[in-house]
């Protein structure tokens, strides 16, 4: 099996497929399989310079930021029909790339297309330019007006490439920006497909330009003195690094990063419904999710038996080829990344946590980087499986004194992504829900919500994605205009 791509190792690059100046050469291993399933062209520091410098000339002086936003609605509107009309070869990259199952893949391939569409709408719903009333003493009208911020570049993970690039790259869009869109090297096909798209719809020259790179190379864009913004979704110590370099010349950033995600299980809900929910949604992508919930806490007298449900429910899972409609778990991404999580599932046997299940690889499975589901009990919220994110199948439950107690250790992280009380009192839901320091909290089962908004406290990220029109507000300007009088082709705003 191999990606559906026309020109893998290539670069595209002011509306071009271009040769990479160097000859480094990706290779994309099916995670399943491990077998090349691609091989794409790697960016150097000279690919980075053109990329730059294409946006930098669309932006500065190409018509894309001039346009209407009603016109640029119409590109994202086209671009839309030609990402819908390539799902099946994005959900087959998907399973290939990052080893979810082939039907959330094809769930998950469906979405790019409806953002891109959702976001043209924006276009009639935003006031891009707004009337205000002057301070006495002042100009005789006002404007607060919000223009492009600029050049962006946009850096998406492996784990979720075609709905993160589109989070970032529609709205960036719409607001008149220039995108370099920065691929990860696990999975970059996505990254591919769009710039097909951009090429079909005829999209300016220089306003996408997509390249594959790793982080050595990805530092040189995030330095670079004409990106005026990174819109950056990967792991807190990245985004650390990113924040730091930004700061340093005063860049514009967005950051979604890590999380180490509390369900706070209150006495009143069962345990078995709650072990069945929560078994389910670690399923997911083999638990390589930011936002996935991996710190159980249970009052003491509880714990023992919801650890008893969940690890037969987790257990009972059905791990193998993410092709098979029979599947319910496939492999993590990469021979590195399983290699990391089995060192967390050691460290956490070395540290005194009670190992209930897995906590191996599957014995039937001798090809691809498959790890069993694995749940911990009795976990010291303090201890390294307690406290750093693991991004794998590797669950924890936490005993609590009482529900004031549970509170607090859900609190006691670095991070602040994702939360859920489990009850059946939405008053207990809601008092609890507000004292969770947590970008989003939910109710008796994981949940978020782009189009509320997406984002963390703490160490998880600054700003937020999504949020409707919201979602623009990180891709502009805002200006203040004071005129002695109002220009004519404004009286009506």
């Amino acid at each position: 099996m191999k990606a559906n791509i026309r020109h893998p190792e290539t670069l595209f690059i002011d509306g071009r497929w271009v040769d990479p100046s160097g000859s480094a050469r990706i290779d994309v291993v099916n995670a399943a399989t491990e077998e090349l399933f691609a091989r794409v062209a790697g960016a150097g520091a000279a690919d980075i310079e053109a990329a730059v410098g294409a946006a930098r000339t669309a932006f500065d002086d190409g018509p894309w930021p001039r346009l209407s936003p009603q016109a640029r609605a119409g590109f994202l509107l086209a671009l839309a029909g030609q990402i819908e009309a390539r799902t099946d070869d994005t959900a087959q990259a998907l399973t290939c790339e990052t080893g979810m199952t082939f039907g959330m893949a094809q769930m998950m391939a469906r979405m790019p297309a409806g953002i891109y569409a959702k976001t043209a709408g924006y276009a009639e719903e935003f006031a891009f330019e707004q009337k205000r009333t002057p301070g006495p003493g002042g100009a005789a009208a006002g404007l607060l007006v919000h223009e492009p911020v600029g050049v962006v570049a946009a850096i998406v993970p492996w784990n979720g490439p075609a709905t993160g690039i589109a989070q970032k790259v529609a709205p960036a869009l719409l607001c008149g920006c220039t995108v370099i869109l920065k691929v990860s090297p696990e999975a970059p096909i996505a990254g591919y497909i769009l710039a097909e798209a951009c090429e079909k719809v005829g999209l300016p020259p220089g306003v996408l330009n997509v390249v594959t790179a790793d982080r050595e190379v990805s530092e040189l864009l995030v330095r670079h003195p004409g990106v005026d913004m990174v819109a950056f979704t990967g792991s807190t110590a990245a985004g650390k690094r990113i924040a730091a370099i930004c700061g340093e010349r005063i860049a514009r950033y967005q950051l979604e990063l890590g999380g180490k995600s509390p369900a706070v299980i209150l006495d009143d809900f069962d345990l078995g419904q709650a072990a069945q929910i929560l078994a389910g949604a670690a399923r997911f992508l083999t638990g390589q999710v930011c936002a996935s919930l991996t710190r159980f806490i249970v009052t003491e007298t509880r714990h023992d038996d919801f650890v008893d449900a969940l690890a037969a429910a987790f257990g009972a899972t059905k791990v193998g080829d993410p092709f098979d409609a029979a599947t319910q778990m496939g492999p993590l991404a990469t021979r590195h990344h399983r290699e990391r999580v089995e060192g967390y599932i050691a460290k956490g046997k070395a540290e005194g946590a009670r190992l209930a299940t897995g906590g191996g690889r599957p014995a039937d499975l001798a090809r691809g980087w498959y790890v069993e589901p694995t749940v911990f009990a009795r976990v010291d919220n303090a201890s390294t499986i307690g406290r750093e994110e693991i991004f794998g199948p590797v669950l924890s439950v936490i005993p609590a004194r009482d529900e004031a107690e549970a509170v607090r250790i859900a609190n006691a992280t670095d991070y602040g992504l994702n939360a859920t009380v489990f009850t059946h009192d939405a008053e207990r839901a809601y008092a609890i829900a507000r004292t969770l320091r947590s970008g989003t909290v939910g109710h008796n089962a994981p949940r978020v919500d782009l189009g509320i908004g997406f984002g963390g406290f703490k160490q998880s990220g600054v700003g937020r994605e999504g949020g409707g029109v919201d979602g623009l507000a990180a891709f502009l300007e805002r200006k203040t205009v004071l005129l002695d009088a109002w220009p004519q082709h404004l009286a009506d705003i």
